[in-house]
């Protein structure tokens, strides 16, 4: 009897009121899809805010002055559309610059990458005290450019720089390296290798770290010498970081300014040597704004000068990818 009335007491199936899950509303589930799609943007936004701020807009404005005749204290300067340009691929002074710019620039980004490669695979292996060491090759960079430039200047001196004693202890001729336009394109480039090629080492040094030791265990199984392994392995898997430090070499080299702007010998002259046997771009670009106040020009050469340096770079990446494969 009492299992009876339980079994008719106890609600049935049917009687159970079945509750449909609650739906978010329509503008929670659009607020919801925007959140997914919005807040990746938002959370890079700021650095494209700061590149528009103090990158993009700078190189935008570069463009619109180079097409005015635009001189310092000028409140309405004149229009004159792609004359600055005009004038500059008629100006044997620029092509001058580029030559000595693109000179630098070969011998100092060439060597430097090699010598840091080697650098780092040496840093790689067993020594004692790695860090001292890593440091060390860092200091260079750490320097002050302005130190730099005047050692160096002195260390090249014609009458009693430290380098030409030595070529005269040997037996070899002084060269007059201030006035000697190759002579003053390979000391610079010694200036830019000691300071650069310590920072570039530990870059590739970083990236060797990052190779998986079982690759280099696998070939020392299979009878690879160190050559081989550097060869087949270490350089083949660096391509990515090789790239990187290619391209801002690059970069930097086709804008190289304060080692020649030190360089210079003649005290109170900014004007890369009294031939501008080693003036560059960026120098005389710097003399024509900030001295001869012609800001327009300086502008049109800014402009060039970075569409060289894309070109340069990206044949440079092209090149190091074909290279490393």
């Amino acid at each position: 009897m009492s299992q009876t009335t339980a079994r008719s007491s106890a609600p049935s199936t049917a009687d159970i009121a079945v509750v449909p899950p609650r739906r978010p509303s329509p503008w929670r589930d659009r607020l919801a899809r925007l959140d997914v799609k919005a807040s990746p943007y938002l959370y890079i936004a700021p650095f494209f805010v700061v590149f528009g701020v103090v990158g993009l807009f700078p190189l935008l404005y570069t463009g619109y002055v180079s097409m005015f005749n635009w001189e310092l204290g000028d409140d309405d300067p004149s229009f004159i559309g792609m004359d600055n340009y005009v004038e500059l691929f008629g100006d044997d002074q620029f092509y001058r610059t580029l030559v000595n710019t693109v000179s630098i620039f070969l011998l100092s980004s060439g060597p430097q990458i090699v010598i840091a490669v080697l650098l780092a695979a040496l840093l790689n292996s067993r020594l004692r005290m790695p860090t001292a060491w890593r440091v060390g090759v860092l200091l260079p960079y750490a320097a002050s450019l302005v130190a730099i430039g005047i050692i160096f200047a002195n260390l090249f001196g014609p009458n009693y720089g430290l380098v030409n004693s030595l070529f005269e202890l040997f037996g070899l001729d002084r060269i007059d390296w201030q006035a000697n336009r190759f002579a003053s394109h390979i000391a610079i480039a010694i200036m830019v290798n000691w300071r650069w090629t310590g920072y570039n080492a530990l870059i590739i040094l970083a990236a060797m770290k990052a190779i998986p030791r079982e690759i280099y265990e696998a070939a020392v199984v299979d009878g690879a010498s160190p050559v081989r392994r550097f060869f087949s392995i270490t350089l083949p898997l660096l391509r990515p970081t090789l790239i990187f430090v290619v391209v801002t070499s690059t970069i930097g080299g086709l804008q190289i300014f304060t080692e020649p702007k030190l360089f210079d010998a003649m005290p109170g002259s900014n004007n890369g040597g009294s031939t501008n046997q080693f003036q560059t771009v960026t120098l005389y670009m710097y003399q024509t704004a900030f001295e001869s106040q012609h800001f327009g020009y300086a502008s049109a050469m800014a402009w060039v000068l970075f569409l060289v340096i894309l070109v340069i770079a990206s044949l440079n990446f092209l090149l190091t990818r074909r290279l490393a494969r």
